[in-house]
């Protein structure tokens, strides 16, 4: 029987960085002609196991190929999260040449020769901002690394209109980056991080409630419990089929663990957690859409908790490992869906040559809030 000790539980700050040895540091800008950014999540001196699965049909993705677990690099420095679609990418060739002044990546000779894998994906901003070459670039990537690294470990993520999330929108409404975690009655982490920028909405245009706010959850989110004012749900309907949606678009996430975890466990965990944006986005993984996930693996806790007597028989130790890796699976589907309503929640209303994009609070009169 499932008692509430049994339920996981939000870490200390709700936050990918509840994954030990995780920082998170953003870039971007936004004014005269900007409106984009880059998010870095760097990994502890030495890299983690990581894997990725795209669903969308229009990714833009730098060396997610290197993470398939047939292939040679075993562990990964960091992955970039960046506006500007496929120019954007470029942002990772300053993260790696950041990386590699400090001699860490895949070691291809004598010390200090390295050459570091940075996994990358893209989500569709340009010309948000008015000026349809103001895209990140290997300088604002450099700087998402830096102010990941400048941060202490286990310190809070900005949320809503900061790096990645600079230049977002959601089915007509401002996107962002929003993040969360939960702690498992293991003992074990797991967390998210979401850029969000979706060509569906995180919104039932019929009611104005947030798709993923699971019943008689609302107040978790600092949202009323009951439904919104019919008038301000016409208003906001009639606002959002008078603009002109954003031809492309891409939702990017990150979902980490503390748990020991093989490449292919994490490719799994990867696949899985794309159920959580599809909670929480409808619809979701269009031909718009690059819609792109990362996992990370740090390996500081064993997937078996050691307090867990073995199995009478040995040979069922193959389903307690199945098990303790099903809650993880769950777990970071979860996770992605609160992530994404956090994102929704914690954007802010953008004006300006680029478009016109209100929040989810401005739109439907919630005003400031803190994100559940």
């Amino acid at each position: 029987m499932t008692t509430a000790a049994d339920q996981p539980v939000p870490g200390p700050r709700d936050a990918l960085t509840d994954v030990r040895g995780l920082r998170v540091g953003h870039a971007g800008r936004a004014g005269d002609g900007w409106l984009t950014g880059v998010t870095v999540v760097l990994a502890p001196e030495g890299g983690v196991v990581t894997a990725v699965d795209v669903r969308g049909g229009g990714p833009g993705t730098r060396e997610t190929d290197a993470l398939d677990p047939r292939n040679l690099v075993q562990r990964i420095e960091a992955v970039v999260l960046t506006g500007g679609s496929a120019y954007g990418l470029d942002s990772a060739g300053g993260v790696a040449g950041w990386l590699e002044e400090r001699g860490r990546g895949f070691r291809v000779g004598p010390p200090g020769y390295v050459v570091p894998v940075v996994p990358a994906a893209a989500l569709f901003d340009l010309g948000r901002g008015g000026d349809w070459a103001a895209r990140p670039d290997a300088a604002m990537g450099r700087a998402a690394a830096e102010a990941a690294a400048a941060s202490a470990e286990g310190a809070p993520v900005a949320l809503g209109n900061v790096g990645a999330g600079t230049g977002a929108v959601a089915g007509g409404l401002k996107g962002g980056v929003g993040t969360a975690s939960l702690v498992l009655a293991s003992g074990t982490t797991v967390a998210a991080l979401a850029a969000l920028n979706a060509a569906g909405s995180a919104v039932d245009t019929g009611t104005g409630l947030l798709w993923g706010v699971p019943a008689g959850r609302s107040a978790d989110f600092g949202l009323p419990a009951g439904p919104l004012p019919a008038a301000t749900v016409a208003a906001a309907r009639e606002r959002l089929a008078a603009a002109q949606p954003p031809p492309f678009n891409t939702t990017l996430a990150v979902v980490a663990t503390d748990a020991v975890l093989t490449r292919a466990q994490a490719h799994k965990l990867a696949g899985t957690a794309h159920d959580g944006l599809a909670r929480a986005v409808r619809p979701v993984h269009l031909l718009s859409d690059g819609d792109t996930v990362f996992t990370m693996a740090t390996g500081a806790r064993p997937l078996v908790p050691a307090d867990r007597p073995p199995p009478a028989d040995p040979a069922f130790g193959v389903h307690m490992a199945a098990g303790a890796l099903n809650e993880i699976l769950a777990a970071g589907a979860d996770v992605l869906t609160r992530a994404v309503l956090r994102a929704v929640l914690s954007a802010r209303s953008v004006s300006g040559p680029g478009g016109s994009f209100p929040s989810y609070r401005e739109l439907y009169g919630l005003g400031p809030g803190q994100a559940g």
